[in-house]
Order: structure tokens, then C-alpha cells, then sequence
């Protein structure tokens, strides 16, 4: 890879952040394109359980599904009933105050792991209707009042972890891997990799399947995609693949081999690089050009590097440095040019949640509800260490200078009320 690949992903980044400075939605799964990255400025450095706390509004039920912001609004979305009645629910983003709870399906709960819920993939909006996506494989759509528009149930998910992915917009379609294994076989999609795993793209107006992407043969995995940025592939991974398609088709571009399933962190991207994960067995992370066609695992893989795998939390890609968390608990910055690890430092607790980038800080938020502020850069520097007591594993939203923390209890909106 190029030495000026450094300058390049931070002109970037740069030049991304002005281009939207005035937007301040967070309208799906780690915001814009999944990469964890916000334009606000003037967002909370220090806070408490009660201390700069905007608004605190209770949830019922269960879930992990994040937060998502548009035009004022908050949506996310929650099990109850033990995991029977699927819910999304709307809130206003200044006050908290509820503007409507809505059963939208009801599910019958399978096999899940313990750290995962039966509400755990993030909607997204486009700001007309609300996609969301619950743990037995079904999609819905509904409008900015709740009111039910369609409902696609062509998918009849299981997984022994659960369903973890969460929906994307592209192209006018809403985007979601299935990833699962099988009911019959314990072993096949997990441990025995298999041909039954499906990309599913539903036409946003209509709810109609548009196509069905097929991996070949693959694991269990949980993984968010993206979109490249002229947005005619979703790059989308699971276990032992890394994978593009095109938008419009579904047809496989290109294929890299990634040994591990299990495999949970979103991609992140920059100046036309991917840099992934893979799961268990063999965790490692690459740097994947994106230009391929084909299976290109002997071609387009820049480096690869052992140390640092995140197994939970998203990677994180701000200027010439990829941050990451592993299994241990230990944040890596990692070299973006070669791969190389420039730091890393153990972490208080166990973290779920992946990495935010705003105001020029990024945000690390752990399961006890702490989130660690810490400036970019070559060398570790701690800015601030702020509790909440409430136990967190949903990734963080940013908007309108605010941050949306979800607890197990709670939704937190962290900020000075205006």
C-alpha cells in the first residue's frame, strides 16, 4: 500500500465531515455508511448518572438494537413478552417524551447466545418509513406515525447465536444478511460451512424481494454492511468470506477467504481499502482492496495482522490509524499504511459497543455504562472517564450535539439541555 494512503484517509475524512457539516441525522447502525463517524461539534466531554444529562427515558422490554436520530425523532426498537411482541418505538430527541410505542409483529423466540436479545439489529430510516428487522428473519416497514406499510417474511431465520446484522439502505432497497445455521444440524453453518446463507434486498416502497445474494459456502456471522462509496457494491462479510455484490443485481463481484466464523465487527473503509475482521479460529484483520473480481485472497490483500482483532466492537478508522478492541479488552491503534500496531492500552470492563468518532474525540463506551474519551492520535491520551451505572451494549448515537446512550433500562440523551 502506498505511504500516501495516511494522508489520503485523513483528506478523506476531512473533506467527508465539511461536505456534511450541516447535516446531523444518525439514521442507521453507526451512522452514516456504518463507520462510527459524526460531524457535531460542542458534544459532551464529562457526565455522570446525573450530571449532564439531558433526558432519561425508561424502555420496556429488551433489546440491543441502537439508537438511530432523524429530524428530531429517536427510534429503536425492543422485545417483550420474552421476546414475543417486537416493538419499535419513537421518541422526541429534545425531551424524551414518547411518541408512540408499536407492536409491529409478533415472534416466536428461538436460540440465541446470552449477550444477545430477540431486538438486537438497529433500524434505519430514510426518513419517510422505518426499517426494522427482528429475530426471526422479519422485515417491516412502517411510517412516521408507526403505522405498519409492509411486512417481508420471505426469510425463516435461525442461528444458534441469534440474529445480530442489522439492516441498510441502498440504491432505494433495504439490505440485510441472514447469516444463520441450520435447525436440523447443530454443526452446519457453524462449525460446517454451508451454501444456505442469503443477502436479502427488499424494495423499500413495496416490500417486495428485489434479489438474493448467495455467498457459496459459508458460516455463522453477525456483520453490518456497507456500501463502497460511489454505492454500486454492498460489501458484506460472515463467516470465512468477505464479499461484494453488486447493488442493483445481487450478482458476487469478488471473494476473500477469511477463516473464522462467528465473525461480528462492521468494515470500515477508506480511499477505496477495506479493513475486516474474522471470527473464531483464525482472528485476524485485512486490509482489502476493493477493486477485484472474482476470488481475489491472493491479490487484494494489503496486510494482515494477528494482534488487535476486535471480536465485538466495530473497528474505528480516524486519519493514518484503524482503532479497534479485542476480546481481552485491549484498544490497539494500528498503522493504516502497513498494519503495524503503533499502541495499545488494557481497558477497565468489557465492551460491546463500538467506537464513535466526534468533535475531534472518540468515545468508547463499556458494558458497565463508562464511556472513555480519548483523543486520536499516536499516543495514548485519556481526556475523560464518564459512568452511568446502567449496563450497556448497544453502539452510541450522535446528533443535534447530543449523544444517545441505550442501557438495558434507559435511553440516556448525554448533553446541556438547550
Amino acid at each position: 500500500m502506498p505511504r500516501s494512503i495516511c494522508f489520503t484517509v485523513t483528506l478523506t475524512i476531512s473533506l467527508w465531515c465539511t461536505a456534511v457539516s450541516l447535516a446531523d441525522n444518525w439514521s442507521s447502525f453507526r451512522g452514516k455508511n456504518g463507520q462510527g463517524i459524526s460531524p457535531e461539534t460542542n458534544l459532551p466531554l464529562h457526565w455522570t448518572a446525573t450530571d449532564n444529562i439531558r433526558w432519561k427515558t425508561e424502555i420496556p422490554g429488551e433489546g440491543w438494537s441502537s439508537p438511530i436520530v432523524h429530524d428530531g425523532t429517536v427510534y429503536l426498537t425492543t422485545a417483550t413478552e420474552e421476546g414475543s411482541s417486537c416493538r419499535i418505538i419513537s421518541l422526541n430527541s429534545k425531551t424524551g417524551i414518547l411518541n408512540w410505542n408499536v407492536q409491529v409483529h409478533r415472534q416466536e423466540p428461538g436460540a440465541k447466545r446470552k449477550q444477545n436479545s430477540y431486538a438486537t439489529p438497529t433500524p434505519v430510516t430514510d426518513g419517510n418509513r422505518i426499517y426494522a428487522v427482528f429475530a426471526d428473519g422479519t422485515v417491516v416497514a412502517v411510517d412516521r406515525q408507526g403505522k405498519i406499510v409492509w411486512k417481508n417474511q420471505e426469510v425463516n431465520f435461525h442461528s444458534l447465536h441469534g440474529l445480530g446484522a442489522s439492516p441498510i439502505l441502498s440504491n432505494g432497497r433495504v439490505v440485510m444478511p441472514f447469516d444463520g445455521s441450520s435447525r436440523d444440524q447443530k454443526e452446519v453453518g457453524w462449525k460446517v460451512p454451508w451454501d444456505q446463507a442469503v443477502l436479502l434486498a427488499i424494495d423499500s416502497n413495496t416490500g417486495k424481494t428485489v434479489w438474493r445474494g448467495k455467498r457459496g459456502a459459508s458460516r455463522v456471522g453477525h456483520v453490518t454492511p456497507i456500501t463502497t462509496d460511489d454505492g454500486k457494491h454492498v460489501i458484506s462479510a460472515a463467516g470465512d468470506r468477505v464479499q461484494a455484490f453488486e447493488s442493483n443485481t445481487g450478482k458476487l463481484v469478488w471473494s476473500v477467504y477469511s477463516q473464522g466464523e462467528g465473525v461480528t465487527p462492521t468494515p470500515a473503509l477508506g480511499d477505496g481499502i477495506i479493513f475486516t475482521s474474522s471470527g473464531f479460529e483464525e482472528p485476524t484483520i485485512r486490509a482489502i482492496r476493493l477493486n477485484g473480481e472474482g476470488d481475489v485472497t491472493d491479490t487484494h490483500i494489503e496486510w494482515e495482522q494477528k494482534k488487535g482483532v476486535p471480536a465485538m466492537p466495530s473497528p474505528l478508522l480516524v486519519g493514518p490509524h484503524l482503532y479497534t478492541i479485542t476480546r481481552d479488552n485491549i484498544l490497539y491503534c494500528i498503522a493504516v499504511s502497513s498494519g503495524e500496531i503503533v499502541w495499545n492500552k488494557r481497558l477497565d470492563g468489557t465492551h460491546s459497543a463500538s467506537p464513535v468518532f466526534a468533535d475531534g474525540r472518540i468515545y468508547i463506551l463499556s458494558e458497565t455504562g463508562n464511556t472513555m474519551v480519548i483523543q486520536p492520535g499516536a499516543k495514548f491520551v485519556e481526556l475523560a472517564n464518564n459512568p452511568l451505572d446502567e449496563k450497556c451494549l448497544a453502539s452510541m448515537a450522535v446528533s443535534g450535539g447530543h449523544l444517545f446512550i441505550r442501557g438495558i433500562k434507559h435511553l440516556f440523551c448525554i448533553g446541556d439541555a438547550e
